[in-house]
């Protein structure tokens, strides 16, 4: 249905009326982080997914094809659509416009009436009242019924009565809201790869939707087919017409790995319970499955991922058995895992009251979305092998080769765990421990190479400082086998000097966090590309076997400076160029005579007390948390930057050298 038709049957009709009151807007000034999780980084781009999702909301319903969001040069946030527009009318029970109740009141929308919206997107269902609450300024402009609605309020609060302000020949609602700085005190200032990574992942889940994000905090030139230069704001559109589809594809597009089957297998039902998913299985060694209901990305899984795994296994097995595919290994020897291995895979499902359990609320508890998710993948695999039975042979080769391997991994790992579990004796011999035994107060630099692991065992605070250096680079896990993985020098020593335990296939190789010996991993490198590409190595290992140190925020980056500027006694680091030429014109009073500057090399090119002082010290340093809000923009960035594909690497670096900075 076009984006501006209306359905005008009693059953769906949107008015006042159709917006229900369930609660209060008193306490979310209050408390925030109860509403949208935290006032950081991540509570503050919540705000534009609150906004985002009530326009997403129209367009399930049929009503919208067009969202735009726009960040402002004041960092507010615009969020217009092509919706019906927020109803406007008098509300019967409120006696007051049903705009003013949506943006004032919490749980207040027509999300709440099964009337308006069969299925809402969104985790709480907080809804724009709660961005207004949290909001220093906030404007709804509605385009409806002929005429344009205007409405501002500040800190939840209207400044006036709805205002008609003109006529509308279409329809649609704009929001535009500056987050107020009394409450998000870390930052006021819109990141656009968060937003771009989202409103990505919104386009892929919501087939057929166009979104836009424009940044007008910055403007590039283009050149046209004359030459001529022309500047504009920087700008991406996102636009998907096979959804989960091309999903899957973009999440392997930088892939180290081939494919192996040509296309992604896919499936769509719209039953009781809407379900999409696309798979694609390649021959590497990784499980990439990302689960979605209602929008949300369920990070814990639940119901939904469940029943895609025993359908998917179940399937695979009894084709494999029917064809004699097993016939060099017997069938309860595999694990399920082995049927996911090298497997890509997107599942969404649209589900009318979602049960959220687990700690972040994001794990769907619904049992009825087992049998119906499990069943669908079934039905669809066993048509898909019949009438590809090449693709299926390739498939059930790759389980078995996924077997084998996982027995030699499984050799290796317990080779890990042993040494892991003894005493202070089993340490790696380069590990220079701490005295303190409170994970809480110590913390572990990793340290390239030996030479700046020596001056860092000199500058440090021994009582709560470890180091331990690292001999070059690490092997890159991306390649890699897990038993490769488990055989390295380097990863053992890690695991061992953490004192993290192995996962095993039982509990889907999560850490035990519980011996933990460092709340804080510091990984210290030079700050050179020798040194950013160790970083990364090292990253990219937490990522795929040690997440739960990243997700629990325990792992950091280090930031040494790049230069020494000198005049006289006066000493200046520099951590950029801009710092270093701001350092040398103001030492050398305009002129760049008799200041030296330093080139930082290497951690080894600096003293211990030099070491100490800018990079060690915990009250001076500058440490970059390490956190992962987008996974599968995560899964695929890292896929990429360790892959053998140099185009799209480089690429990324030349886009993403100039947003670099130093967190303060």
């Amino acid at each position: 249905m076009n984006g501006n038709e209306v359905n005008n049957s009693a059953e769906s009709q949107y008015s006042a009326n159709s917006i229900q009151v369930l609660e209060g807007l008193e306490a979310v000034r209050k408390r925030p982080s109860m509403y949208i999780g935290d006032i950081g980084e991540r509570g503050l781009h919540h705000l534009v997914y609150e906004v985002v999702d009530n326009s997403i909301d129209e367009a399930l319903a049929g009503y919208c094809t067009h969202i735009e969001v726009y960040i402002n040069e004041d960092n507010s946030i615009t969020v217009k659509d092509n919706g019906r527009g927020i109803p406007t009318g008098m509300h019967e029970k409120e006696h007051r416009s049903a705009l003013e109740v949506v943006l004032t009141v919490l749980h207040a929308g027509g999300k709440f009436s099964k009337d308006s919206y069969k299925v809402s997107g969104g985790l709480h269902g907080v809804g724009v009242s709660c961005v207004n609450a949290l909001s220093d300024y906030l404007r709804a402009e509605v385009h409806r019924e002929g005429k344009i609605f205007v409405q501002e309020y500040s800190k939840g609060k209207p400044l006036s009565d709805v205002k008609v302000v003109g006529e509308a020949s279409d329809t649609g609602t704009t929001i535009t809201f500056h987050p107020d700085a009394e409450i998000f005190t870390v930052t006021t200032v819109y990141d656009y790869g968060t937003l771009s990574g989202r409103l990505r992942e919104l386009a892929f889940l919501n087939k057929g939707i166009t979104l836009t994000l424009t940044d007008k905090r910055e403007k590039v030139t283009d050149t046209d087919g004359q030459g001529h230069e022309t500047e504009s704001y920087r700008s991406e559109v996102y636009y998907s017409k096979y959804g989960l589809k091309e999903f899957v594809q973009y999440l392997d597009g930088d892939s180290t790995v081939e494919k192996l089957i040509p296309e992604p297998i896919c499936l769509e039902t719209d039953k009781v319970i809407p379900i999409e998913i696309a798979l694609q299985y390649n021959t590497g060694y990784r499980e990439k499955i990302k689960s979605y209901v209602n929008n949300i990305n369920t990070i814990e899984g639940g119901t939904h991922l469940q029943g895609f795994k025993a359908g998917l296994s179940r399937t695979l097995k009894a084709y494999a058995e029917k064809n004699g595919l097993f016939n060099k290994i017997k069938s309860d020897q595999l694990a399920p895992e082995d049927y996911r291995e090298g497997l890509t895979a997107v599942i969404s499902v649209k589900v009318a009251e979602p049960q959220f359990e687990g700690q972040t609320k994001t794990k769907l508890g619904n049992q009825e979305v087992y049998s119906a998710v499990s069943q669908a993948t079934a039905n669809a695999l066993e048509i898909y092998l019949e009438e590809h039975p090449k693709e299926a042979k390739y498939i059930i080769d790759k389980v078995i080769l996924a077997a084998t391997a996982r027995q030699a991994a499984r050799k290796a790992r317990e080779m890990v765990q042993r040494k892991t579990v003894m005493s202070g004796a089993g340490m790696p011999g380069k590990l220079a421990d701490c005295s303190e035994k409170d994970p809480e107060k110590c913390e572990i630099f990793l340290v390239e190479g030996d030479s700046a692991g020596g001056t860092a065992k000199q500058g440090r605070d021994r009582n709560i400082q470890a180091i331990l250096p690292l001999r070059g680079k690490i092997l890159n896990v991306e390649k890699a086998m897990d038993h490769r993985v488990f055989e390295s020098e380097e990863i053992r020593n890690i695991y061992t000097a953490l004192g993290v335990t192995v996962g095993t296939e039982d509990d889907g190789k999560a850490l035990n966090l519980s011996k933990l010996r460092y709340h804080k991993v510091i990984i210290m490198t030079d700050a050179d590309v020798d040194g950013s590409h160790i970083a990364t190595l090292i990253l990219t290992f937490f990522f795929r076997y040690m997440f739960d140190l990243i997700s629990n925020g325990y792992v950091y980056l280090a930031t040494p400076p790049l230069y020494l500027v000198k005049k006289g006694k006066e000493e200046v680091y520099c951590w950029t160029d801009d710092q270093r030429r701001e350092a040398t014109a103001r030492l050398g009073k305009g002129s760049e005579k008799g200041v030296n500057v330093q080139r930082y090399k290497g951690l080894g090119e600096m003293s211990a007390d030099q070491l100490w002082e800018t990079t060690m010290d915990p009250s001076r340093r500058v440490l970059r948390q390490i956190t992962i809000d987008n996974a599968a923009e995560a899964e695929r960035t890292f896929s990429m930057l360790m892959g053998d594909d140099v185009p799209p690497r480089r690429a990324f670096i030349e886009e993403n050298a100039h947003y670099a900075n130093i967190d303060a």
